[in-house]
């Protein structure tokens, strides 16, 4: 059955958003991300204590596209 769908205004969408109104069969938003970080980066807990004395991260990614996305 079709929608009826009254005024609609849209203050912000983000570069990822999906925005819909009405009827929809299948809607699959796909994004990629990849993250480089160093020693102790993503530690999450209560009285995490963490010492390190220097950390180095080195990327050496020869790749051109790690996931392609047909859009």
């Amino acid at each position: 059955m079709p929608a009826t769908v009254g005024a609609v205004k849209v203050l912000n969408m983000g570069s990822s958003s999906v925005f819909n109104i009405g009827d929809v069969y299948s809607m699959c938003p796909v994004s990629t991300a990849k993250t480089y970080a160093g020693g102790g980066s993503f530690n999450t807990g209560d009285g995490t204590d963490i010492i390190l004395g220097s950390s180095t991260t080195y990327v050496r990614d020869k790749d051109i596209a790690d996931q392609n996305i047909d859009s």
